[in-house]
């Protein structure tokens, strides 16, 4: 087994829930939809044309936060469109709400993740992609996070061999799960008097039906935490503890 990890940073973030409609209400993570299409768009894949190849069943997604995150709103500007003509401003300007994903001080923080990627047999394929694109820093496209005009980068990538992965059964003891977690795998949280941690859960779509179809087939409940610190924990079923980098992780993977 191999495991892949990609830690991705930039000054804004913007994941739009699906539920939103007037207001652009956001995320604190990219659902695992929202990093298809970012790992579809560094391979440059043509639109809707991944969801298969990187279904849940074939490519395996986890991800943590590395930096304390904040939200706040702000107004855009959008052009106010009542028909087909409107598009060079005729009808003037509409504020919206938008919500925006930042670093705690947004002047000198950044917002970052780290993304784990594995596969079942029938995702080797798209897996050795992703990882040729990453190791040759070949990217078809520019990594956003979540619009197009909020820019990302690659600031570390690593790539766990046999020897650095340990698979383990979880038990009766609190564990300390760096990543995000599926809530039913969730049996308990320790919530220190002393030690504060900031955590988030959230339902977020995990995989569409089939290739040009967006209709949502998979959602998750996830929880996490936003200022990254691991949450303390008992889970049920099993875990990834990882070595190779400068900390032992403990993740799961968003299935």
């Amino acid at each position: 087994m191999e495991i892949i990890s990609i830690d991705i940073s930039g000054k804004f973030a913007h994941f739009r829930k699906f539920y939103a409609n007037n207001t652009a209400l956001s995320y604190f993570i990219p659902p695992r939809t929202t990093i298809m299409g970012m790992l579809a768009a560094i391979l440059g894949k043509d639109k809707n044309s991944y969801y298969e190849s990187m279904a849940s069943d074939k490519l395996r997604i986890g991800i943590r936060v590395l930096s304390p995150l904040k939200k706040s709103f702000h107004r855009l500007n959008l052009l106010k469109i009542l028909g087909s003509g409107d598009f060079r401003g005729k009808q003037g300007r509409v504020q919206t709400p938008f919500e925006v994903v930042t670093g705690i001080r947004v002047g000198a923080d950044d917002v970052k993740y780290r993304i784990y990627l594995s596969c079942f047999e029938d995702g080797k394929v798209i897996l050795n992609e992703l990882k040729f694109a990453f190791q040759e820093y070949n990217f078809k496209y520019n990594l956003t996070l979540g619009t197009a005009n909020f820019s990302a980068s690659v600031s570390e990538f690593h790539v766990y061999d046999k020897s650095q992965i340990e698979l383990k059964e979880a038990g009766e003891t609190f564990l300390s799960i760096h990543s995000a977690i599926c809530s039913n795998k969730v049996s308990e949280i320790n919530f220190e008097k002393n030690k504060k941690i900031f955590i988030e859960e959230e339902l977020i779509p995990g995989d569409f039906i089939a290739n040009n179809n967006r209709e949502v087939s998979k959602m998750y409940r996830v929880i996490y935490s936003i200022d990254d610190q691991p949450i303390p924990v008992k889970l049920k079923g099993e875990y990834y503890k990882l070595t190779g980098l400068k900390e032992t992780e403990l993740i799961t993977f968003i299935e």
